[in-house]
């Protein structure tokens, strides 16, 4: 939780965002802000969905904290989130959505040509042809397919963790009580 909250941007740096500033009012809530047992899951795969298939850092945070209003969602937990795809996991996840577009789909997008289209630095004409065959539709499906599991795994995982804590402090503290009482 230290780690979520100091890389997380702070109530004051998103209201200052030119463009959150016409949400502000809203983002600032304070329910939005506060680590409870609803508002972290939620957060977390909101951050994961967005974090996964919008890939593109900046946005990533300013969407989750947008998305988060209606999803009454932790919007630290939710811009922490979306720190999974970075530039370390950004091309595993990019290879991985076309195999399971391709796989889910029945599309033909070959991964290969992305591999070497990466490696020999190409130029933007030759990846929008690319990405006129079948590989828009397995990436862009492959993304969602891959966001909406990790979005759910996040969630469960936050979930378990939450009562995993409480469950621990909860315990402690009622041991504490009971040698008390015992003294």
């Amino acid at each position: 939780m230290r780690w979520v909250r100091r890389h997380s941007p702070s109530r004051e740096e998103l209201a200052r965002n030119r463009f959150i500033k016409p949400f502000a009012s809203r983002i600032m809530h304070s329910h939005l802000w506060r680590f409870n047992r609803r508002s972290v899951p939620r957060g977390a795969a909101l951050g994961m969905i967005v974090g996964i298939f919008v890939m593109i850092p900046g946005i990533q945070i300013i969407a989750s904290a947008l998305l988060a209003l209606p999803f009454r969602a932790n919007i630290p937990v939710a811009a922490a989130a979306t720190f999974a795809s970075n530039p370390i996991t950004t091309p595993f996840i990019l290879i991985a959505s076309v195999f399971v577009g391709n796989s889910v789909f029945g599309l033909q997008a070959n991964p290969s040509h992305f591999q070497a289209l990466v490696e020999r630095g190409a130029g933007i004409s030759e990846w929008l042809a690319w990405l006129a065959t079948d590989a828009a539709p397995a990436l862009l499906g492959g993304l969602l397919v891959i966001a909406i599991i990790s979005a759910v795994v996040a969630y469960m995982l936050a979930d378990w963790f939450w009562r995993y804590r409480v469950g621990r402090r909860w315990k402690r503290r009622h041991a504490a009580h009971d040698d008390d009482q015992a003294t």
